[in-house]
């Protein structure tokens, strides 16, 4: 085996570029969240519920993305659960959030059991196929990499650039920004603290939904329970990674996904008898070695976590 080798190939990278997608989805809607104050422990059983939701809808004859769609809307009803707890009742953020996916993740698990009791093997759907772009993927080796993916690859590359320039350069997003640092100082300004943080948080759970969506949608064919496998908790530590940085946020997921890829042709080409544990332990050993490195240089919103009261200083 030769580690070099794998690095070097264009399979490989193209292979990470699409394993990052749901977590860029996740780890996008989780910044969007806590940039505006609000912890969001939810995002597992979100996605979880995005899987199902999208998956339905195409089983039961909705196209590929209507599905998307409504895995969007599925996800943001559950943000906004989140948000009349967290954000208007001022209830604890970890305890609503740890509810929300625990919420998420059995509703969903019932709903299919609901809708196919006599099941024993997850029907299969046609997911999104891999497009070319004219032009743009006959660029050599990038071109294969970055476009000859699926649509939802591509749109969670765009929405990387979208949620960057929103944050930075809108009045919108300088809005909630400031919402999750200093919330008396948007109140002074005759804004709502209390609708800023909840579309925050609606706007967030409907990326996390699509991060889970991509799953049933494109990377697979079919939906089977506990297939989000921890996603929503690493979004959760790449945010602290990115320093609550869109960009940086898309080189957390890659970094990650590099090494998920790179466990798997390992597994495949070691002629090392080792336990598999090992190889699937990998990457998370790895990121958190790079979480430690990151996150003591991290800046957090000052007023994440902290639940605002109308009129208190």
């Amino acid at each position: 085996m030769d580690l070099l080798l794998i690095l070097f190939e264009t399979g490989f990278w193209a292979a990470t570029v699409r394993m990052a997608t749901p977590l860029l989805f996740g780890t996008l809607g989780e910044l969007i969240c806590e940039r505006a104050g609000v912890l969001n422990l939810g995002i597992e059983g979100i996605m979880a519920a995005g899987c199902m939701a999208g998956w339905t809808w195409v089983y039961f004859g909705g196209d590929l993305w209507t599905g998307v769609l409504f895995a969007a809307f599925v996800g943001a009803c559950f943000g906004l659960l989140h948000a009349i707890f967290t954000v208007h009742l001022g209830l604890s953020q970890h305890v609503t959030g740890l509810g929300i996916t625990m919420l998420g993740a059995a509703l969903s698990s019932f709903v299919f059991r609901m809708l196919l009791p006599n099941i024993t093997t997850p029907p299969k759907i046609i997911p999104f196929a891999p497009v070319k772009i004219p032009v743009l993927s006959d660029i050599p080796v990038v071109g294969e990499i970055l476009f000859r993916q699926s649509p939802m690859t591509m749109l969670a590359l765009v929405a990387v650039v979208a949620v960057a320039y929103v944050l930075k350069k809108t009045p919108a997003g300088l809005a909630l920004c400031m919402t999750g640092e200093n919330p008396s100082a948007v109140e002074s300004q005759g804004l709502s603290v209390f609708a800023i943080r909840t579309t925050a948080v609606v706007i967030g759970s409907a990326f996390m939904a699509v991060g889970g969506a991509f799953l049933t949608l494109s990377a697979f064919d079919a939906f089977y329970i506990g297939m989000v496998n921890g996603r929503g908790w690493i979004c959760i530590a790449l945010v602290v990674f990115a320093s609550w940085n869109p960009g940086k946020a898309l080189v957390g997921t890659l970094i990650f996904a590099a090494f998920d890829a790179l466990q798997m042709r390992v597994q495949q080409q070691t002629a090392v008898a080792l336990p598999y544990q090992f190889y699937l332990m990998m990457p998370y050993i790895f990121s958190i070695v790079a979480l430690i490195v990151m996150s003591r240089r991290s800046a957090y919103p000052k007023a994440l976590l902290v639940p605002f009261r109308k009129g208190e200083r």
